[in-house]
């Protein structure tokens, strides 16, 4: 994406990457992803953040077109993640008037990153409230501890009404996508800040006393409308309300067998009126979108092989992903698939039962080898019992 003029003094200066293949090394980006920065010009020119170094070309060249010629007198450092700060050193070597404005947390996270950038006589340093005069354009920061890393703070612009809101509100895809904010941004908000709702939380209530009408994420769209709507879903996911009414069915088959089990299972669901039913072959579907699935819908059914007297692995790494991202405030059933003794259901249902807020179903579908006539009895009863009836 060029740069783009997004107010009278506000420009986008950020890049899309079409060809990073796993976002944070793990989550795979069909759609790329956009590494967002921003220009604000006023009487004092202030940078919102730098980019990932795939990117630093593009940006540099966005930065000097908006620019003019002109010197940058501040660059905001939000966030220290290398796929944003990366060009820190390297921006401060161009533009030698530039001073850095962030809080102690980043100052003392830079040299990590940048060991010989020398700062001295270039630190502003800023605490929770204070604020950055530009001249008719005043930011105000406002920290966020672990949304997601200890050091994030966000700023607000009180004449724009814009939030930079650093990770927060950002989603895969690059900006030239044309897709569902939802779908991507649950995904990524599930997968890296879930962990962490109670400080979201804590920063959603700070946001609420502030006139926001734009928010300004570090990845995906500028939010410019319908606010309410994107901070009612992270109001949701950072509480672990299940989002919608439905039920996602997790398997793990070796021989295909417990995959049949799932399926059957599905079919009744459905058969009997479920409002959604989502499947996902663990082994072989995205396991981020099968833990963003898992704390979308407010039912979930584990069904899993025994395998070496345990767990086959994928549902194993499945359920510490669950339980990596404080899982919790949902009905769990459990399925079982076994030749000669299973004991997947006693295994998941140890894994889970430390986790906040679970209600285990009662009935507990134990397979031998292969799905019969009698099993069936047994998903007829266990769909009952996840519907209600």
């Amino acid at each position: 994406m060029q740069n783009k003029k997004l107010t009278d003094a506000v420009y986008y200066v950020g890049a899309d990457d079409k060809t990073l293949d796993l976002f944070e090394g793990q989550y795979v980006i069909p759609d790329g992803i956009s590494y967002n920065s921003y220009v604000i010009m006023d009487e004092k020119i202030a940078v919102m953040d730098t980019v990932d170094k795939r990117a630093t070309d593009e940006w540099f060249k966005n930065l000097e077109e908006v620019l003019g010629g002109k010197e940058p007198d501040y660059l905001v450092v939000l966030h220290m993640e290398p796929d944003h700060a990366a060009n820190i050193e390297q921006f401060l070597n161009k533009y030698r008037n530039a001073k850095v404005v962030t809080n102690p947390k980043t100052f003392n996270m830079i040299p990590q990153f940048f060991e010989h950038l020398d700062l001295e006589g270039r630190k502003i340093v800023v605490n929770e409230g204070d604020e950055l005069v530009l001249g008719e354009h005043v930011l105000t920061f406002v920290m966020a501890p672990m949304v997601h890393w200890p050091e994030v703070m966000v700023a607000y612009e009180k004449k724009e009404k814009i939030l930079f809101s650093a990770d927060a509100f950002g989603k895969f895809g690059a900006l030239d996508v044309d897709d569902e904010w939802d779908c991507e941004a649950r995904r990524y908000y599930i997968n890296i800040v879930g962990k962490y709702g109670a400080q979201v939380q804590t920063l959603l209530k700070k946001a609420a006393t502030l006139d926001i009408q734009k928010i300004f994420a570090l990845h995906g769209p500028m939010l410019t409308e319908n606010l309410g709507y994107y901070i009612n879903k992270y109001d949701i996911w950072s509480s672990y309300r299940p989002e919608d009414e439905g039920i996602f069915i997790a398997y793990a088959s070796v021989y295909g067998n417990t995959r049949k089990v799932a399926e059957k299972l599905k079919e009744i669901l459905e058969a009997k009126g479920a409002p959604k039913v989502a499947i996902a072959d663990l082994a072989r579907d995205d396991m981020a979108e099968a833990v963003e699935d898992a704390f979308r819908y407010d039912r979930l059914v584990l069904a899993s092989v025994t395998y070496d007297g345990g767990l086959f692995p994928c549902m194993e790494s499945f359920i510490a992903h669950l339980k990596s991202k404080n899982y919790q405030n949902r009905k769990v059933a459990f399925i079982e698939n076994g030749s000669w003794a299973p004991m997947a259901a006693k295994k998941m249902k140890a894994e889970m039962e430390n986790l906040k807020n679970l209600t285990f179903l009662d009935t507990v579908v134990s397979i031998k080898s292969a799905m019969k006539d009698a099993d069936v009895k047994q998903l007829e009863s266990l769909a009952d019992e996840l519907l209600n009836k």
